[in-house]
């Protein structure tokens, strides 16, 4: 019965992960597009479905350590899954403040290029996908692969700081703008530190050993 239960939360769980990879996704494109409804649509309806989801699986988490006091590895996994919902939901917040600034920037005159931030975006979102498949795969080379292309997300947003910086000084009328893209980028780089929190609980898992990648918080 545990198994069963087991299996039905980690399929809430993928189904909760694919609704905030699109959430990501859509904030890109929203942008690239100029798609004001898609953008809203992130506010408007994924927001609180996520915030449903991410409710319904603490609920049955709880619910299944209560009930069966699991031990050894259910333990560990009911565990993990309490840790991944809870990065799941931080990381539909960033994508909603990804949205908002997306929403500021098509109405206004575009601040051209946009830098690296689809690259970005393209990273982060495969780094998602990833650390949720490497969980569901019990995959530690693929866990420790999403905790590696982090440092290639931190210095791809320091780069967009930077070139930010240097084109608001040459032109300060871009400057609200700049700072929305900049927004964006920062949001991004959370989510890459929450799928590397999760690549992390999974080597953890299947290997029993500690990756520390940032000393900072995630």
């Amino acid at each position: 019965m545990l198994t069963e239960k087991l299996l039905d939360l980690k399929k809430d769980l993928l189904e909760y992960a694919a609704l905030v990879e699109t959430m990501v996704a859509d904030c890109l494109q929203g942008l690239l597009q100029k798609d004001a409804d898609r953008l809203q649509n992130i506010l408007t309806q994924a927001e609180p479905q996520a915030n449903c989801k991410e409710i319904e699986i603490d609920r049955k988490s709880t619910s299944l350590l209560a009930q069966y006091q699991p031990q050894a590895k259910d333990l560990r996994a009911i565990l993990m899954m309490l840790g991944m919902n809870r990065d799941l939901e931080r990381m539909g917040d960033h994508a909603v403040n990804i949205a908002q600034s997306a929403l500021y920037l098509i109405e206004h005159p575009p601040v051209q290029p946009l830098f690296e931030l689809p690259r970005l975006s393209a990273i982060v979102s495969g780094m998602l996908r990833d650390s949720i498949n490497a969980f569901m795969q019990e995959n530690s080379a693929l866990a420790k692969l999403v905790c590696e292309r982090d440092d290639e997300v931190d210095a791809l947003r320091d780069q967009i700081l930077r070139e930010l910086i240097a084109y608001m000084s040459a032109d300060t009328s871009t400057i609200e703008r700049a700072l929305h893209i900049i927004r964006m980028s920062g949001n991004m780089e959370r989510i890459a530190d929450l799928a590397t929190n999760i690549g992390e609980e999974v080597v953890f898992i299947t290997e029993g050993r500690v990756l520390k990648h940032h000393q900072g918080e995630k």
